[in-house]
């Protein structure tokens, strides 16, 4: 694995606008502005941009034979040695403009499986990018596989009605790849059962789920580690944070929740990682909290805002309760007024700035009505203090005549153990 400092290539970035594409498929400066942050994420350098306008596509080449000519005349020109699409191209045309540029051509869903790969670092996370890009490349085998499939057997260089290597090949790769998907939806699949253990464990607890979820780069990482001194990774720039990371926070002395932390969304998220991640973002479904931080000195921070709005719906988790964290707050251009309201706060993950509102309003949302109290419980009793440490929070044990014990449980706990309750004689 090379490390990202490398530059590796030198890169053209080519987009087409086109009134015929969906909004989430056209390219603008903007989105090549973003793809040139991935690129740098990547470890390649941008020598420049194209930005294309069309009516409509070009079937063969997407961006039509002379603007291709111009691009290959561009890498020339600057050194290139790769170009990158800001849409997605099918497998034919990136076979045709691979052969037209003299280049490596890769479209932006390719570069994302590209920088998931490198920074993928658990098991889960490494089998979900393998399993993204499998299904990616399949596809696109055939362009693989056409310097074989010219060998046919039809062109009269072997027996009549033989596929020849070049098929042969091709098919035998096909079914590696189906049975290597196959083979990493079960392993996932264990992972999904595994997880779903530890959520009926933290359920049994009472301890409430928070999961972190905002645009890449608008400091999701920096927020848990100020809130939980997790000491994570976290840099200013995109996709660092690939596999999720879970921490205990107490929010007050009454609430402790799991804060996870999860990969930032973008534009144009390749289907094939919406699919494959869901093993990880499956925890949105199931967290009591959402905290969707958003970087508000961006100025696409509406648009960014509403690309991750729209994916939580996409994975089941649009009814959750959620505060939407303003992050950032402490380099908001002059003039820009904050939005408000009463699941809305301003913070600066980096200076700390709004984090006491924040673990208010965390604490305020899930409210489901702890209290702390004394028991005095007798030793014969004594496997009820052990109920309490796997299902509330255990401040203080005394040993006298009884076992006194002062614990926060919620509701559900305190019903089996009301009998055990000290008056209060305030």
């Amino acid at each position: 694995m090379q490390s990202t400092t490398e530059i590796r290539d030198k890169v053209v970035l080519v987009g087409l606008n086109s009134p015929v594409l969906k909004k989430e498929e056209t390219a603008g400066e903007d989105t090549l502005e973003e793809l040139s942050a991935l690129v740098e994420t990547a470890g390649g350098e941008v020598e420049g941009m194209v930005l294309q306008n069309r009516p409509a596509p070009d079937p063969r080449t997407f961006i039509g034979e002379g603007k291709a000519e111009e691009v290959k005349l561009y890498c020339e020109n600057v050194g290139a040695t790769m170009v990158i699409f800001d849409n997605d191209l099918s497998p034919s045309q990136m076979r045709v403009l691979t052969e037209m540029l003299g280049v490596q051509v890769l479209d932006r869903c390719g570069l994302i499986l590209d920088i998931f790969a490198q920074r993928a670092r658990t098991k889960e996370g490494r089998l979900q990018v393998e399993l993204a890009q499998y299904q990616y490349l399949l596809p696109r085998l055939t362009g693989m596989w056409t310097h074989l499939e010219r060998q046919a057997g039809t062109s009269g260089k072997g027996p009549i009605g033989s596929k020849g290597p070049g098929e042969t090949q091709l098919e035998t790769d096909r079914r590696h790849i189906h049975r290597k998907i196959d083979k990493l939806r079960a392993d996932l699949e264990d992972v999904r059962r595994v997880r779903s253990t530890q959520r009926q464990q933290r359920r049994k607890n009472e301890v409430p789920v928070v999961a972190i979820v905002g645009y890449t780069n608008a400091g999701k990482s920096t927020l848990l580690n100020r809130l939980t001194g997790a000491g994570i990774s976290a840099n200013n720039r995109l996709f660092d944070t690939l596999d999720t990371t879970s921490r205990l926070l107490a929010v007050n002395d009454m609430l402790d929740v799991v804060l996870s932390d999860t990969v930032g969304f973008i534009r144009k998220l390749p289907h094939q990682l919406v699919e494959a991640f869901k093993a990880t973002l499956e925890e949105l479904e199931y967290a009591d909290l959402l905290l969707h931080v958003i970087d508000v000195s961006n100025p696409e921070w509406r648009l960014q805002a509403r690309v991750v709005e729209d994916l939580i719906v996409e994975l089941g988790a649009g009814e959750l309760p959620r505060v939407d964290v303003f992050n950032k707050c402490d380099c908001l251009p002059v003039g820009e007024i904050m939005p408000h309201g009463e699941d809305i706060c301003a913070v600066s993950a980096r200076t700390g700035e709004g984090l006491d509102k924040l673990l208010e309003t965390i604490g305020r949302r899930l409210d489901k009505g702890a209290r702390r109290v004394v028991l005095r419980i007798p030793y014969d009793q004594g496997g009820v203090v052990d109920a309490l440490y796997r299902e509330a929070k255990v401040e203080n044990v005394e040993y006298g005549e009884a076992i006194r014990v002062t614990v926060v449980c919620g509701p559900r706990t305190l019903g089996k153990v009301e009998e055990f309750v000290v008056p209060d004689l305030r």
